[in-house]
C-alpha cells in the first residue's frame, strides 16, 4: 500500500511538473545591464519597462530588430527610477526568443537599451493604472515619442562569466508628424470627452478622410465607407495618386464615396475593438456617439443606413463584423476579411471554453501536444502559443504588451482585482480559467450573440454580412468563420445564411479574389440595391 502510495504521489508530481512549460529564466547568467536615465532627457522620475536588444548587426538599429522571431531583448519593469538613476536587467529576466539570457552564447553583440515611460491614469473607476500613454504611434514602444533609448553599443557579451553592462538611455524619441491635409487626404483629430472621463486622462480619437473627385466643387452627399484595421495614418484603402485605385478614382465612372479609417489607440493596443469594456473604456459608445457623429458633421455624407458600409481585415475584419452585428439599425452592410475570431472556440489555435491549458493539448491522460498558434502555407510551425505568449509576457506584464492576445483579454475580459484585466489564462504556465472564458461568450463572442438573439437581430441583417479568408488562414482564424457559416445555415425566421468565400491555400489576410476598385464597386451596387424607392445617386455615373 505504501509503495503504491509513493508511486501514484511521484506521478502526480511528474505530470504536474510536465504542465509547466520549460526555459522560464533560471538566474545562471550573472551578467547584467545597468541603464541610467539622465536627467538631462527626462528631469522627473520615471516608471516603465526596461527592454535590452542584442543584435548581431547595426546594419538597422537593435531596437527595429525586434518581432515575433526577431533579434533577442530582456525586459523588467521599474518604478520611480529617479533622474539620473538606474534601472537593470539580469539573468532572471524573461527574453524572447531566447528565455534565458544564460542562453545567450557568448560572443560580440550590438546592444541597445529603450525606456518604455509609464504614466499614471487615475481611472474613474477608482483604480490606478501605469499604462504606456499613446503618442499617436499605435503602442509601438520602439518609436513612441517620449520613450528614451540609448546609441547602440557594440560589446563582448559572455552571460555566464557576469559582469556589468552600462548604457545611458540619454536619447529621446521625436513627436511624430502628422501628414498634412491634401485635396485628397484630409486628418483631424480631438479630445473625447466619455474616453478621457474613464481614463482619468486625455484620450483621443481621429480619423483620415479620403474626399471623392470633385468634392469641393459641388455639394453632392455621399456614401461612406468606414474602414477599420490597426492604427494607421496613412490614406485609407492604400489610395495613391498614380495606383490603380488612384486612376479609377478619377473616372466618371467610377462610384464617388468618401472613405473613412478611424484612430483610436488605447493604453493597452493600437486599436479599441470599438466596443464597450470596463477595462478599455466606453470605446463603442465613443465610435457611434462621438467620432461617427463628427466625420457626418465636417463632410457631406449620406445619413442613412443604406449609405453607410463597413469593411476591414483582422482585427478590423471583427470590428467591421462587429460594429454591424451590434448596430444592424446603423450600417447598410459589411465586408469582413479574416476576421479575428467570430467565437471563441479557437482564439489563434486556443479553444477557451474547453482547453485547460492554452499551450497544449491533452490528447489523452498521457499524451499531449504543443498548441500551435501560427503556420506557414505549407503547415510548417511558425509559433507556438507558449512562445507567442510569452513574446507578449516579454513585452509588457499585466497586459501592457501592446499585442494580440492581451488587447483581447482587455478587450473581452473582465476587471482584475489589481484594475488590470482579469486574463483569461495565465501566460507563464497557460492555465486556462473558465469562469473568464464564459465572460468572454457571455459579452463578446460574435457567434454565440448572434445564436441567442437571431429573432431581432436576424431581420436586420439579412443581405448585409460579406465574410472573406484565406483557408490557409496564417493563425487559423478560418476555422471560427467556418463554425459561423454551419450555423448560419440553420438559421430561421429569417434563413439567412450570408455570404461566405475562402481562399484556397490562402494565409493571413486574403481579402478576396477582387480589387479594391473592384470591391467598391461591389459595395455601391449594394448601396444602388438597398436605396430607398425615388432617391436618386448623382454620386455614382453608372
Amino acid at each position: 500500500m505504501k509503495a503504491a502510495y509513493v508511486l501514484a504521489a511521484l506521478l502526480v508530481a511528474t505530470v504536474m511538473q510536465a504542465q509547466t512549460p520549460t526555459g522560464w529564466p533560471s538566474g545562471r547568467a550573472r551578467a547584467r545591464f545597468d541603464v541610467t536615465i539622465p536627467a538631462s532627457v527626462r528631469p522627473e522620475a520615471t516608471t516603465g519597462r526596461l527592454f535590452v536588444i542584442l543584435a548581431r548587426n547595426n546594419d538597422t538599429e537593435p531596437r527595429f530588430q525586434v518581432g515575433r522571431i526577431g533579434s533577442p531583448m530582456f525586459a523588467r519593469d521599474f518604478e520611480r527610477v529617479a533622474p539620473g538613476g538606474v534601472a537593470t536587467v539580469g539573468g532572471t529576466d524573461l527574453g524572447h526568443p531566447v528565455w534565458d539570457m544564460a542562453e545567450i552564447p557568448a560572443g560580440e553583440y550590438w546592444v541597445q537599451a529603450v525606456v518604455n515611460v509609464y504614466t499614471e491614469f487615475p481611472r474613474a473607476d477608482g483604480k490606478v493604472l501605469w499604462m504606456h500613454d499613446d503618442q499617436w504611434e499605435g503602442q509601438q514602444w520602439t518609436r513612441s515619442p517620449g520613450n528614451l533609448y540609448s546609441v547602440p553599443q557594440k560589446v563582448t557579451f559572455d552571460p555566464l562569466k557576469g559582469g556589468v553592462v552600462r548604457l545611458a538611455a540619454d536619447q529621446k524619441i521625436p513627436p511624430i508628424a502628422v501628414p498634412a491635409n491634401t485635396a485628397w487626404v484630409e486628418r483631424f483629430r480631438f479630445e473625447s470627452p466619455s474616453l478621457s472621463k474613464f481614463w482619468g486622462r486625455p484620450i483621443y480619437l481621429g480619423a483620415t478622410i479620403l474626399l471623392p473627385r470633385d468634392y469641393h466643387r459641388g455639394t453632392t452627399a455621399y456614401p461612406v465607407l468606414y474602414e477599420q484595421g490597426h492604427f494607421a495614418a496613412g490614406n485609407p484603402m492604400r489610395w495613391e495618386e498614380g495606383s490603380e485605385l488612384g486612376k479609377d478614382w478619377m473616372r466618371d465612372d467610377f462610384p464617388r464615396v468618401l472613405v473613412v479609417t478611424f484612430q483610436h489607440p488605447t493604453p493597452y493596443f493600437d486599436d479599441s475593438y470599438v466596443v464597450n469594456s470596463v477595462n478599455n473604456g466606453p470605446y463603442g459608445d465613443a465610435i457611434m456617439r462621438e467620432l461617427i457623429p463628427e466625420v457626418e458633421k465636417r463632410y457631406r455624407t449620406i445619413k442613412e443606413p443604406w449609405a453607410r458600409w463597413l469593411h476591414g481585415g483582422s482585427t478590423g475584419g471583427w470590428e467591421a463584423l462587429a460594429l454591424q452585428i451590434f448596430n444592424p439599425d446603423f450600417f447598410g452592410g459589411t465586408w469582413a476579411y479574416c476576421p479575428d475570431p467570430v467565437t471563441f472556440t479557437d482564439v489563434e489555435g486556443i479553444n477557451i471554453y474547453k482547453d485547460t491549458n492554452a499551450y497544449y493539448k491533452q490528447i489523452t491522460e498521457w499524451h499531449r501536444t504543443p498548441t500551435i498558434n501560427s503556420r506557414e502555407i505549407n503547415g510548417e510551425v511558425r509559433q507556438t502559443s507558449q512562445q507567442r505568449n510569452w513574446m507578449e509576457l516579454v513585452n509588457g506584464t499585466r497586459g501592457r504588451s501592446g499585442h494580440q492576445l492581451d488587447i483581447w483579454s482587455a478587450t473581452y475580459g473582465p476587471l482584475g482585482a489589481d484594475g488590470y484585466f482579469k486574463p483569461v489564462f495565465d501566460k507563464k504556465t497557460g492555465v486556462v480559467d473558465r469562469s473568464v472564458a464564459e465572460y468572454w461568450r457571455e459579452h463578446y463572442d460574435l457567434l454565440y450573440y448572434l445564436q441567442r438573439n437571431w429573432k431581432t437581430v436576424g431581420p436586420k441583417l439579412v443581405d448585409k454580412l460579406h465574410i472573406y479568408t484565406g483557408d490557409a488562414d496564417t493563425y487559423f482564424l478560418d476555422r471560427a468563420t467556418r463554425e459561423m457559416e454551419a450555423w448560419m445555415k440553420t438559421t430561421e425566421a429569417p434563413h439567412y445564411e450570408g455570404y461566405f468565400l475562402y481562399g484556397d491555400q490562402k494565409p493571413h489576410c486574403w481579402s478576396g479574389p477582387v480589387s479594391p476598385s473592384q470591391r467598391l464597386k461591389e459595395m455601391a451596387m449594394h448601396g444602388l440595391r438597398h436605396m430607398p424607392t425615388g432617391a436618386t445617386a448623382p454620386w455614382w455615373k453608372y
